[in-house]
Parts: C-alpha cells; sequence; structure tokens
C-alpha cells in the first residue's frame, strides 16, 4: 500500500459519509436509549462510526 492509494481512499471517503450517516445516526440513538450514555459520548459514537463506516466503504470500493 503506498502512500496515494492511502491518499484515494481518504478522498473517497468524503463521499461515502452520505450512505454511513444514518447508520451512525441510529447506533448513538440505540446507545442512549437502551444503555443511557450521555450526549457528549452520544456525538461521539455517531462521529467515530460514521467516518469508520465510511472509511470501510470506501477501501473496499478500491480494492474490490
Amino acid at each position: 500500500m503506498t502512500a496515494h492509494d492511502i491518499m484515494i481512499i481518504l478522498v473517497m471517503t468524503f463521499p461515502m459519509f452520505i450512505f454511513t450517516i444514518y447508520p451512525g445516526i441510529w447506533l448513538s440513538d440505540y446507545l442512549e436509549q437502551h444503555h443511557n450514555i450521555k450526549e457528549s459520548q452520544k456525538r461521539t459514537v455517531m462521529i467515530v462510526i460514521t467516518f469508520l463506516g465510511a472509511l470501510l466503504l470506501s477501501s473496499l470500493l478500491y480494492y474490490v
């Protein structure tokens, strides 16, 4: 994996946010309702899940 590959994957991550925002919101709402997490933790979960999901989708799109 070269620096060029990493850069392409990171660039493709931004359009993938469109597809991963809903799962991030859904998971953070689920955790808030069932596990009583705070609002700051809910936002952190939403951002992390959205970014990791977008990164996963873009890397799958690049390599598959």
